[in-house]
């Protein structure tokens, strides 16, 4: 059984991370705080449509912080989806504000209402971590999909990430006579593949959703993290390959059912030369962001130690076990990558 801190610490941004936020046009003044959502007065319960807890309750607050509170969170989605362009203000309602009492970043989840058709969209405001950005900002660099957050002094506000959970998939669509199992096993194997060489660790069924998209001959889908509080900060190696997890056993089920070990290598390698080419192409960016996090402070020396022997172990590199740094261990597995393309 897998082993995950019940109470993630959280670090600061340090000066040098928050001035290449500042230079990646990340770090935007924004009109409400994350502080000042915690004046509510008053909850609800909030419940899916079978009637069943989410951990969620809708919040309230006095009359007299509502107009303006609910005029800074239109402004808010406006910079997160608009660039700042305050044209579609005038058409947007605050439906509703969320809080979350379980895990570690206590959001708060916004539903913003079109009210010309009545679409709704969502955003999320957290405390900012330095650990969660970080692994935002690798989910930007070399994964499939853009990322889009934005943070100012201690608010991180983040898109929300649409898809169905992964334990929701598990128990309502992954029985589906039209969906086809092995492209579902190596789906899994190359999401579980992108988490291990971006130190990417708790990724239950639950921390994932699966995005589904009808195609001319099948079904395809692909896997998106959701949750990065876990950016390389734990100790334990198989932490960061979601096969390890209990709740993730169903998907390693149907990857030995319908892939042999052959065709998981060529999986493999498909992704991690898919990463290879993102740092090429984002080399730049890359450079900075390392030259950040090699002194960063996001994890403690013991889980240091711990994760840089074992990854010694794994990759037979005794590189991982002279790291002192999550950077200089996280630099080093993108480095192998590297290498290993150019030949």
């Amino acid at each position: 059984m897998q082993h995950i801190s019940r109470k993630k610490t959280f670090f600061p941004l340090n000066p040098a991370f928050r001035r290449y936020l500042k230079l990646y046009e990340r770090e935007i003044r924004l009109p409400i705080a994350y502080e000042e959502l915690r004046y509510y007065d008053s909850t609800i319960p909030v419940y899916d449509k079978d009637g069943n807890d989410t951990l969620w309750e809708s919040v309230f607050y006095p009359d007299s912080m509502y107009g303006p509170l609910k005029a800074g969170l239109k402004r808010i989605y406006s910079i997160l989806k608009a660039g700042g362009d305050q044209a579609a203000e005038e058409h947007l309602q605050v439906e509703r504000i969320d809080y979350c009492t379980f895990g570690n970043s206590h959001p708060f989840r916004i539903r913003i209402v079109n009210t010309y058709n009545e679409v709704y969209d969502y955003f999320y405001i957290k405390t900012a971590d330095a650990s969660r950005i970080y692994g935002l900002e690798l989910e930007h660099i070399l994964s499939p999909y853009w990322m889009s957050y934005i943070i100012d002094g201690n608010t991180l506000v983040e898109e929300h990430i649409a898809g169905v959970p992964g334990d929701q998939f598990i128990a309502q669509y992954l029985q589906r006579p039209e969906f086809n199992p092995k492209r579902i096993a190596k789906e899994f194997v190359k999401f579980n593949e992108r988490c291990f060489v971006r130190l990417l660790g708790d990724m239950r069924s639950y921390n994932f959703v699966f995005d589904i998209t009808p195609d001319f001959d099948d079904v395809q889908f692909r896997i998106r993290a959701i949750d990065f509080d876990q950016q390389f900060y734990e100790g334990k190696r198989t932490l960061y390959m979601p096969q390890f997890f209990k709740e993730n056993k169903i998907f390693v089920d149907l990857a030995i059912k319908h892939l042999n070990a052959e065709v998981v290598k060529q999986y493999q390698q498909e992704e991690r030369s898919l990463i290879a080419r993102r740092i090429k192409a984002h080399r730049h960016r890359i450079k900075d962001l390392r030259d950040v996090i090699m002194t960063d402070k996001v994890s403690f020396p013991e889980k240091i130690t711990q994760l840089g022997v074992e990854l010694a172990q794994y990759y037979d590199d005794p590189v991982f076990a002279r790291c002192k740094t999550m950077g200089e261990i996280i630099e080093r597995s993108l480095k192998r990558l590297l290498v290993k393309s150019l030949k």
